[in-house]
Formats: structure tokens, C-alpha cells, sequence
């Protein structure tokens, strides 16, 4: 069982930065899930955001986020980052942490295993 716990959010203005931070529980968090970061904006679907593979050293992103913001993991301190800058009013959402198993690193929701219980991330224009 993993259990995943998001920090970092909050209200920013629009072409501030913020940084959530992702904390994994258990021993071999770093050798057996690839990482991603979700968002689901108020009234809309929950969204790909970003992922990392297993090691870090693969990465991808949403076409929205590409060039703001950046994923990226500690696997010595079972944590996984989103660094986010120049926000903008439609990255408002509840963004949330995933495990997922796969080899590969998945973009879609079913293909996680473990999700975190989100935090709010609010952009004012």
C-alpha cells in the first residue's frame, strides 16, 4: 500500500510561481512507481498534468503546462515536486499526486494505482 500526500498549494497571482510537493510512504517507493500529477479545475474533468518515470529521468507534460511547469523526484526522500511558474487564472485547480506501477510513464487516470487527497491551487487574474 502506498499512501500519497500533496503540500504546496494555495493563492498566487497570475504569473507567480508555487511548488507542490508529493510525500510517499514505503521503503521501495524510488524502484517501483512512476509518478504523475493530475488537476481538476472546478466543474471540469480531472486532467494529465505531468509524469516522471521510476528513475527521473523520463518526463512528460500536458501541452498547457509545457515550458511553466516542471516535475521532477527525490527518490531519497520518497517525494515527488511540481514546480509551476508564470500560473496563469486556468491553471485554478485541485491538483493531485499518483502512483502508478507501469513500466512506462502512464497519462491516463486508470493507469494509476495510489492517488493523493489533492491540494488547492487558486490563480487570481
Amino acid at each position: 500500500q502506498v499512501q500519497l500526500v500533496e503540500s504546496g498549494g494555495g493563492l498566487v497571482q497570475a504569473g507567480g510561481s508555487l511548488r507542490l510537493s508529493c510525500a510517499a510512504s514505503g521503503r521501495t517507493f524510488s524502484s517501483r512507481y512512476a509518478m504523475g500529477w493530475f488537476r481538476q479545475p472546478p466543474g471540469k474533468e480531472r486532467e494529465f498534468v505531468a509524469g516522471i518515470s521510476r528513475s527521473g529521468v523520463t518526463t512528460y507534460y500536458a501541452d498547457s503546462v509545457k515550458d511553466r511547469f516542471t516535475i521532477s523526484r527525490d527518490n531519497a526522500k520518497n517525494t515527488v515536486y511540481l514546480q509551476m511558474n508564470s500560473l496563469k487564472p486556468e491553471d485554478t485547480a485541485v491538483y493531485y499526486c499518483a502512483a502508478s506501477s507501469a513500466a512506462l510513464v502512464p497519462r491516463t487516470l486508470h493507469e494509476y494505482d495510489y492517488w493523493g487527497q489533492g491540494t488547492q491551487v487558486t490563480v487570481s487574474s
